[in-house]
């Protein structure tokens, strides 16, 4: 567990995983955690369930059943870095978070999450959404986006 890997450098990430593999996205808020998938081809990254945040003892066991369920390779999470880039609280309380789940014992990889909720919530806007329905789904999308930005990383071979 202690020596899980938890980095900010795409190329570290992706040499701790095997030849693809599913991976998870996480976008961590205070009240909720929305979550995507994306194939083992790192191809497409998917919206999947917005979860309620409680306990991070719950929070780990949920996710842990995610990750055994989909045979997740490695979790990409968020990291919500402040504008002009510095870390703020939030940046610490997702590093916290990372260091949490090493037991789930998969590569974490740290990815810049900025713009993130306003591009899932424009295109839900597109897609004439409701506002109710945004609102509930507006974490997972965000996920996904967080995600589908980190495996065209990874599967166009621009690493760091």
């Amino acid at each position: 567990m202690a020596d899980t890997l938890i980095t900010e450098e795409a190329r570290a990430f992706a040499d701790a995983l095997p030849q693809g593999g599913v991976l998870l996205g996480l976008d961590l808020g205070t009240k909720t955690i929305g979550t995507a998938f994306c194939d083992a081809g790192w191809t497409y990254a998917t919206a999947a369930t917005t979860l309620p945040r409680g306990k991070f003892s719950r929070d780990l066991a949920v996710l842990g059943d995610l990750v055994t369920r989909r045979q997740v390779a490695g979790l990409v999470l968020g990291l919500p870095l402040n504008m002009d880039g510095s870390a703020g609280p939030r940046v610490q309380a997702t590093r916290a978070f990372a260091r949490n789940c090493a037991g789930l014992e998969r590569p974490i990889l740290l990815w810049d999450e900025r713009w993130s909720t306003q591009s899932a919530e424009r295109a839900m806007i597109a897609q004439d959404m409701s506002r109710a329905k945004r609102a509930d789904r507006i974490d997972s999308h965000a996920a996904a986006i967080i995600l589908q930005a980190a495996i065209d990383r990874l599967a166009g071979g621009w690493l760091d």
